[in-house]
């Protein structure tokens, strides 16, 4: 019997908002969550990043750190981690059997969400972590993971329109499912939000009254200094005092970094150990896999990237267009390409016309591709959108599969290839190239 086996059948229920059954699920399983102090993540883009920073930083202070994200690239066990390391699928299995076993059969089924989230709760208090860094499903506020009552830090990385379907059609609909994770007089640390999105969010911090931060983003530094520590193209920043090397890629790490270290300095205030040196070292080892990640198809460089919202489109067409920082170094491409081959492929739910806004430019090429094993939205459609809003786009082809859009883009005259739209279709290609 493997995972898949045991979680295929609650996959029929969906995405299902409502705290009812995950905790039902949780008083059967004797509340695992009542014995875990977290850090509480949501937000539109940048939660994995800021989980996966702060999970790296407490693992390298010395604490025993769980970590639950979602979704996973290549399979399930990327969910639960304990000090960086996934769970291993024979403790995995044996989780869902216990959980499964604890579902009352008489009542309302859990999804499939709220089953392997109550399987990460189990498993953090049988590990007896010291800290589990929880990464909001969707929203917030009827999330299966919102169901601890007093965070030790609540964050909100940023609010942007998606999810519209589940959490409301205005940034202040969904900002006040993300702000849902605000508890009373527990502190808060907030991204750069839109001003309708801030304005709902400071007046919860208010009613709550949450001492709260709003970071501004780190300051890239330039320096000798920051470059003689390492490989030639590390980058540092600052924020507050503190230095530290930023391995993943893209702006929009100077504000999700930020975020991160104001998070564990509340920590710091709270007693916790984590030293100046346990955040340089723990920054740089940490590792976020399908965002702006260098990798290679048949020797040829490949930039992937997950991408499957507008504001995480802008965040990559603007590290494209900024590419002389690390072009040469990474990729031995010319510094700032100007001709792109777009390999996509997309979610029928998605803001298909505002990510090809964000993304494509004349001379680009689009290859498209279906997302396989999920709702894909269908290429020939994609191709006639992505014509209509960038009628200069010197190719834009349809492809049954991947590999075969893949393979035609990377051999193209194009100065890039990128491969992105869904963190999904990321995952299908990372199991291939480790096959």
């Amino acid at each position: 019997m493997n995972i898949d086996f045991i979680l295929k059948p609650f996959q029929r229920f969906g995405v299902h908002l409502g705290l009812d059954r995950i905790q039902q699920l949780l008083v059967n399983l004797n509340n695992p969550h009542h014995q875990v102090p977290i850090i509480h993540v949501a937000g539109t883009n940048g939660k994995g990043s800021v989980c996966a920073y702060l999970s790296s930083v407490l693992t390298e202070a010395g604490y025993r750190v769980g970590r639950y994200i979602s979704p996973h690239l290549i399979d399930w066990n990327e969910r639960i981690c304990l000090n960086e390391k996934p769970i291993s699928s024979e403790e995995l299995q044996q989780l869902l059997l216990q959980v499964q076993s604890a579902i009352d059969p008489n009542a309302e089924s859990p999804t499939q969400f709220e089953v392997i989230t109550a399987a990460a709760w189990l498993y953090f208090t049988q590990q007896k972590v010291d800290i589990a860094v929880i990464e909001v499903g969707l929203g917030g506020r009827l999330d299966a993971t919102n169901v601890c009552e007093g965070p030790l830090v609540s964050i909100i990385t940023s609010i942007s329109r998606e999810h519209w379907q589940n959490l409301g059609p205005t940034l202040a609909d969904i900002a006040k499912e993300k702000a849902g994770i605000l508890k009373r007089g527990c502190p808060a640390v907030i991204g750069q939000l839109p001003p309708e999105a801030k304005t709902v969010v400071e007046n919860r911090i208010q009613e709550l009254g949450c001492p709260a931060i709003f970071p501004e983003p780190a300051i890239a530094l330039r320096t000798p200094k920051a470059r003689s520590r390492g490989r030639e193209e590390e980058r540092w920043a600052e924020y507050q005092g503190i230095e530290y090397p930023l391995p993943l890629l893209g702006d929009i790490q100077l504000a999700n970094s930020a975020l991160a270290i104001a998070s564990l300095q509340l920590l710091q205030q709270q007693g916790w150990q984590i030293s100046a040196d346990a955040i340089a070292s723990g920054m740089a080892k940490t590792k976020w896999p399908g965002r702006l990640q260098w990798t290679s198809w048949k020797d040829r460089p490949l930039l992937i990237d997950g991408a499957h919202n507008p504001a995480a489109a802008i965040a990559l067409r603007q590290y494209v267009d900024t590419l002389e920082d690390v072009s040469d170094k990474k990729s031995n491409l010319p510094s700032t390409p100007n001709r792109i081959s777009w390999v996509m492929g997309m979610l029928s739910t998605k803001d298909h016309a505002d990510i090809f806004k964000a993304l494509l430019r004349p001379d680009d090429q689009l290859h498209l591709v279906p997302v396989p094993d999920h709702s894909s939205a269908n290429p020939e459609q994609l191709a006639t959108l992505g014509r209509n809003i960038c009628p200069e786009l010197s190719v834009v082809q349809t492809y049954p599969d991947l590999v075969t859009g893949l393979d035609t883009a990377i051999t193209t005259n194009s100065d890039l290839v990128v491969l992105c739209g869904s963190l999904y279709l990321l995952g299908h290609f990372l199991a291939i190239a480790t096959q």
